[in-house]
């Protein structure tokens, strides 16, 4: 699909997934206003038809200052992408709420907050994708990360609820659920299990990846696609759906 003239906006675009989906969008033809906490990383990446915006997802004030901004620049949001976060893990009688409230305001107001935002623009024209990255935490509990998996539930909650909103609408609200994907967030992963159960990196890795039905570490380009499907022909009656990117059922 040409998304010539079509404004994307991705938050946690200057990384991983959300950098991986950026330069799709912008290659067929969107501008892509890409944002996240540190505005020399969103300059490195930023291509053709790409704009790097600092903006921290868990302040209500920089979201709504910074999507006016873009949209100012841009014109309205017609790709939504909800994909920042933070994915740790930690035992619930460990879990202060110091912790608990940051990741929720990362993972789940993030989302809220740039959706609430996007729709304000987006429900002015006549086609709108909201495509919110979730996880397989948010399609089942995930051992040892309660406040991760309860975010991500959240954000499920949300794109369903939305989607009943606008039925009969030119808009669609879906998910995309993936399973472990080689990205710095691995990596990170990795170094904190091992140091929290005690044994090597190798190991810690390997849990990850034998957690994916298919026994290895799921590509970003993999979920990209699941995206490109989303926002081209013949996604209008897909809506409300959780897309897993997995390697087989969860």
């Amino acid at each position: 699909m040409d998304l010539q003239g079509k404004h994307a906006l991705i938050t946690g675009g200057g990384t991983g997934i959300g950098l991986d989906i950026a330069r799709d969008l912008a290659a067929r033809g969107a501008h892509v206003t890409i944002t996240g906490r540190r505005q020399e990383v969103l300059d490195e990446v930023a291509g053709d038809n790409m704009t790097g915006m600092a903006m921290d997802v868990r302040s209500e004030e920089d979201v709504v200052a910074k999507i006016a901004a873009a949209v100012k620049a841009h014109g309205p949001i017609q790709i939504c992408i909800p994909n920042a976060g933070i994915a740790e893990g930690k035992a619930v009688h460990k879990t202060d709420m110091e912790f608990w409230r940051n990741m929720m305001s990362t993972n789940l107001d993030g989302a809220f907050l740039t959706i609430r935002e996007s729709l304000k623009t987006m429900r002015g024209t006549d086609w709108g994708r909201v495509i919110a990255i979730s996880s397989m935490a948010g399609l089942r509990g995930l051992p040892g990360a309660a406040a991760y998996s309860a975010s991500k539930h959240g954000m499920i909650g949300l794109i369903k609820s939305l989607a009943a909103d606008y039925l009969g609408q030119p808009y669609t609200f879906n998910a995309i659920c993936p399973g472990y994907v080689d990205t710095p967030i691995v990596s990170r992963n990795t170094a904190s299990i091992s140091e929290r159960a005690g044994i090597s990196e190798e190991k810690a890795r390997a849990i990850m990846v034998n957690s994916n039905p298919h026994k290895r570490l799921i590509d970003v380009s993999e979920v990209t696609a699941a995206a490109t499907w989303l926002t081209g022909p013949g996604s209008q009656s897909i809506n409300g759906q959780c897309i897993q990117v997995t390697g087989g059922d969860m």
